[in-house]
């Protein structure tokens, strides 16, 4: 353990995971932070420049902790670029879905690092009190400059040997995220020659946490499905010493949820969650829909050429109001979502969680 002061713990267990692609919104973690939890903006698909706005955005409207998630870039498949030709078949299939939307698709949409040092560059710059990472462990020179400016820095894993290599690459507290999260899976790393093959994680969260903490002595945060105190305290009971949640903020009115994807959460035509690759290449959980039924078993797994891929057809369908092929990520405990603000949800969280430990 690096002993670094966490600003989270037992007794202010609850984190606003960071949602890419607009939940979370300066007014969401400014409202979870200041209730006494930890909010997270989320850095993915955002400009630097939007990152450093956002980040002023919430100090303008607390003083308290919060947190910047960013991506970490595959960079070997800068290297080894994807089957160009898998890109351009699925290009082709998805025409018709371009000729419904009125939309253009790009002709070739190529990788890139999301402005990876750009906004490791803002983190350093401003000092964020705390810097997660999904999609790997950021290299030990970013943890170095992350921690000479007092970070706290955290990494999304979704397996026991994951959550060794983010230790070892110094973070300070690992995301353990379960298989009923919404949106990517972090998953960044083949089983080791110790673990089979063909091993996956299990659904029930507690007990994925628990096979981590044999592995690993650093501080531990759940997520994957925690909706209420009770889920939160199964959590910290398993050995988490905080709960992160995602889903259970998507309702909330300083969320920056589409007000399409807000509705389909309460809409009875949406009766399962469902892991996809078709819009972004990257596994995915979400609500499953037309979109997903009709183009999962050929999109390739290229990320993030297929997102760019796709992303024209997904704001189109929400300006169109049509649901059916938006990316509607959320967890699989959407139904228990909330209509509360935030630092109402927090309290009530917090509550919930007492009555559970009584």
């Amino acid at each position: 353990m690096t002993g670094r002061a966490l600003p989270f713990g037992p007794s202010s267990p609850i984190i606003q995971a960071p949602m890419a692609g607009g939940p979370s919104t300066p007014a969401l973690v400014a409202a979870v932070s200041g209730a006494g939890g930890l909010g997270f903006l989320a850095a993915g698909y955002r400009t630097a420049e939007d990152v450093r706005r956002d980040i002023a955005a919430v100090r303008e409207r607390t003083d308290r902790p919060f947190g910047v998630n960013v991506f970490v870039p595959d960079f070997a498949a800068r290297r080894e670029p994807g089957d160009d030709a898998a890109v351009a078949r699925y290009r082709e299939e998805l025409a018709p879905e371009a000729e419904r939307y009125g939309v253009t698709l790009p002709e070739a949409p190529a990788w890139d690092d999301d402005a990876w040092d750009a906004k490791i560059d803002v983190l350093v710059d401003e000092r964020v009190p705390v810097a997660s990472f999904t999609f790997g462990c950021p290299p030990p020179e970013v943890t170095a400059r992350l921690h000479d400016t007092g970070a706290v820095i955290m990494v999304m894993v979704n397996t026991p040997w994951e959550a060794v290599a983010a230790a070892e690459a110094g973070a300070d507290a690992v995301v353990v995220q379960g298989p009923g999260a919404g949106g990517h899976q972090a998953a960044f790393l083949t089983p080791p020659p110790d673990w089979p093959n063909s091993w996956t994680a299990p659904d029930d969260l507690p007990e994925l946490v628990r096979l981590v903490r044999e592995t690993t002595d650093v501080p531990l945060v759940a997520a994957g499905g925690i909706m209420d105190g009770a889920d939160v305290a199964a959590a910290l009971a398993a050995g988490a010493v905080a709960a992160q949640l995602g889903t259970a903020f998507l309702r909330t009115p300083e969320s920056g949820t589409h007000p399409v994807h807000r509705a389909a959460l309460a809409d009875p035509r949406f009766t399962r969650t469902a892991f996809t690759r078709a819009f972004s290449g990257r596994t995915a959980r979400g609500l499953a829909n037309r979109f997903m039924a009709e183009h999962e078993a050929s999109a390739p797994p290229y990320y993030p050429q297929v997102h760019h891929l796709t992303k024209g057809l997904r704001r189109a369908a929400a300006e169109h109001g049509d649901p059916e092929a938006m990316a509607l990520w959320c967890g699989h405990g959407y139904r228990r979502c909330r209509d509360l603000p935030a630092a109402a949800l927090v309290d009530t969280l917090m509550k919930e969680l007492a009555t559970a430990r009584a």
